[in-house]
């Protein structure tokens, strides 16, 4: 979400654009890690990282949703972040190359943290102190689902609500 704000601050157009396509496709991809993330608590009742271990072994098709879901959160192209951030850091970059760097920089040490979390709940041995673990019901795969399709469709076809967005944005200016 700061790079919401960045785009905000840059007074471009494509910052605004940027803007509310990040906020769409925070909308998305947040939500389903939240789902994600109560999913696994609903089943094992703590919050502690240092309990999970190996999920893709007892929860393949949880594990792939939410590698899915990880990698759309640190913006991998083809996915509805990627072309937010992209254009944020465009308009980061256009306004100050320092502002551009320091951005850039967040979002490397995000992208490692959402890594470092996917390999410690999904990799290695199974926990002793998780002894089952179900995977999603069909309940759970078809809530996420939508939100799983919608980030990629959004990563694949952005420009359906790019020029719905700019054209708006360019409508306001000219009435002001």
């Amino acid at each position: 979400m700061g790079l919401v704000t960045l785009g905000i601050f840059t007074h471009t157009i494509q910052g605004l654009v940027a803007a509310i396509f990040l906020m769409l496709a925070h909308g998305l991809v947040s939500s389903s890690l939240f789902i994600i993330v109560t999913l696994l608590y609903e089943r094992h009742h703590t919050r502690l990282i240092k309990y999970y271990r190996g999920m893709t072994i007892t929860m393949p098709i949880f594990a792939t949703i939410m590698l899915l879901m990880t990698l759309a959160n640190i913006a991998v192209p083809l996915s509805c972040n990627f072309v937010g951030e992209f254009l944020s850091l465009l308009a980061a970059f256009e306004y100050s190359i320092i502002v551009g760097v320091l951005a850039s920089l967040g979002m490397v040490l995000g992208a490692a943290y959402s890594l470092y979390l996917y390999n410690r709940v999904c990799f290695g041995n199974s926990s002793n102190y998780i002894i089952f673990s179900r995977d999603v019901n069909r309940r759970e795969f078809y809530t996420l689902l939508p939100l799983v399709a919608l980030t990629i469709l959004m990563g694949i076809y952005p420009s359906a609500i790019i020029d719905t967005v700019k054209g708006t944005i360019i409508f306001q200016e000219s009435h002001t």
